[in-house]
């Protein structure tokens, strides 16, 4: 039998955040996300065993680790795409048990997939539209025959649109199929319209993916806009060791299902767990 959460009621609460690293600007605040002893099996196979972390109010944290080590299953088991087999989530001190995908977004969890998935025959605001859905009521009779409530809604939507769309420069793309932008613009578009859901965590599955350097230094530089614009946390899955390095604050590494370190940029990188985890061998030391 499962005991994913079952030492939480469904209730908020006020609790202390797991072991890890939080910003100083976030400490005096309940974290955003606090994952405690977090697992699922697969079978015989514990694809994610005793994941416990804690991101800050408006951290920007990384999670990286070889390929194959479970960080994607990570992102699954946090928006409930997968249902934990134990552990708990608490997003703002509210337990995620039993949710599903579509309230864990409305609770406050966004996110983009590493292989992304747009609708591509829509434009690329109606794709943003899409996202800031929830953020309008009208009737199937409001629809219909376009009422002034529908007209008003959709002067907002637009207004709302075109104004997340200018964070990347892409208003006068606007009216453009999705289908039909170059990769770097679509994997743009997919934060976008994440964070058109108005999340508290903003989680980015490898969002450089198929960008050229110069790319991914633009989007570094949107990923700490978004945050400090919207007042968010943000938690990134990433190959591209430099954006990592640039951008996080935290970074927890993950190998075969488990986290084998925490730190800062600076401790990860000289970590010899890591480094043999991502070599396969420890390095060699020169002779003196």
């Amino acid at each position: 039998m499962s005991n994913f959460n079952k030492n939480y009621p469904k209730t908020k609460m006020i609790v202390p955040p797991s072991n890890t690293l939080i910003p100083e600007r976030d400490a005096d605040k309940l974290p955003v996300l606090d994952v405690r002893n977090l697992g699922i099996d697969f079978g015989g196979l514990k694809a994610v065993d005793n994941f416990t972390l804690t991101i800050g109010k408006t951290e920007i944290a990384g999670l990286i680790g070889p390929n194959g080590a479970g960080k994607t299953t990570v992102f699954n088991l946090l928006t409930n795409v997968y249902k934990p087999t134990r552990g708990a989530i608490l997003l703002d001190g509210e337990p995620t048990a039993g949710k599903e995908p579509y309230e864990i977004n409305k609770m406050g969890i966004a996110r983009t997939f590493q292989n992304i998935r747009l609708f591509n025959e829509m434009t690329v605001i109606d794709n943003v539209k899409v996202g800031l859905g929830g953020s309008v009521k009208e009737n199937l009779f409001d629809a219909l025959f376009h009422t002034p409530r529908y007209r008003k809604n959709e002067k907002m939507l637009n207004e709302k649109a075109y104004e997340l769309l200018g964070i990347f420069g892409m208003e006068d793309i606007a009216k453009l199929k999705a289908g039909n932008l170059p990769y770097g613009a679509q994997r743009r578009l997919e934060i976008l319209r994440a964070l058109a859901t108005k999340p508290k965590i903003l989680l980015l599955d490898e969002p450089a993916a198929g960008m050229n350097p110069s790319e991914t230094a633009e989007l570094m530089e949107n990923i700490r806009r978004i945050r400090d614009t919207f007042n968010i946390a943000i938690m990134l899955i990433e190959h591209d060791m430099n954006l990592v390095m640039g951008i996080c604050e935290g970074i927890a590494v993950l190998n075969f299902g488990q986290i084998i370190a925490k730190g800062t940029p600076d401790d990860i990188k000289n970590n010899e767990t890591v480094i043999e985890a991502y070599l396969g061998r420890k390095e060699n030391k020169k002779n003196a």
